[in-house]
């Protein structure tokens, strides 16, 4: 069961919002509003991120906790004046190279809202490989085998090891981790121009295509972690015999 009809109903009572005034907000029609706070509907994953990041809180909470009045009021929303020493962190985890923060399938849709947020990611689990010093990095739980084919590739909940990237270095053929507003993707990167073409590996799923303007963040591999020990498919064991065969035809012309 979602409360996000709840907690939208009690972030408007407490901000005095009326339902036109947060249909307003996020570009929705007031009936809308009125039919997510009466569980007749859910908002789309769009709508779910956008008002979690304008009122900073997690989609987690928003979806999986009933909110009290009392609490909303701990939450940046109300504009609460906090000391210099309330919002320090002890330590900036992007300034440890030796720990890479890991973004976890459960982690995804919150990460797209509060990718920014130095607070959030300080608070991300961290993994500690032997070659990430004196490089930002960000690990990401794959999730789903569109980059898997004939048993190879990426699986399910394997770990992708990521160096920052910028737009103007995309390299057809390499593989990038995409943050973008509708989902954060792992793909082969195709073709630029009106949009952004990145590739599945497995040909079963379609292609995905963005806009620049919807692309938050992008991460280029660096790395592949996985916990797959499936041995290899009876047609990976014929094409590596018919290969060995091959290369000793060669050796004996």
């Amino acid at each position: 069961m979602s409360f996000i009809g709840k907690n939208i109903k009690k972030i408007r009572a407490v901000k005095k919002m009326s339902q036109s005034d947060f249909a307003q907000l996020f570009n929705l029609a007031r009936p809308s509003v009125g039919a997510y706070e009466e569980g007749r509907t859910e908002p789309k994953i769009e709508t779910l991120i956008q008002i979690a990041r304008h009122f900073e809180i997690s989609i987690d909470t928003l979806l999986t906790k009933e909110l009290t009045i009392n609490e909303l009021y701990k939450f940046d929303i109300f504009k609460k004046e906090f000391s210099k020493e309330d919002l320090e962190t002890p330590t900036d985890k992007d300034d440890v190279r030796e720990q890479t923060p890991l973004v976890t399938l459960e982690k995804q849709l919150d990460y797209i809202v509060n990718h920014h947020n130095k607070d959030f990611v300080n608070n991300l689990p961290v993994i500690h490989f032997p070659f990430t010093k004196d490089k930002k990095s960000r690990a990401f739980q794959i999730s789903g085998n569109e980059m898997t084919v004939e048993n190879q590739g990426l699986h399910h909940k394997d770990i992708l090891l990521c160096l920052p990237a910028q737009f103007e270095d995309l390299e057809k053929g390499n593989l990038y981790i995409i943050v973008a507003k509708s989902g954060i993707y792992a793909r082969r990167f195709s073709k630029s121009g009106k949009t952004f073409l990145f590739k599945a590996d497995n040909p079963a799923f379609d292609p995905v295509e963005l806009q620049k303007k919807d692309i938050i963040e992008i991460w280029q591999a660096d790395a592949i972690f996985s916990t797959n020990l499936d041995s290899p498919s009876r047609l990976e064991e014929r094409v590596n015999l018919l290969e060995t065969q091959m290369k000793k035809l060669l050796q004996n012309l």
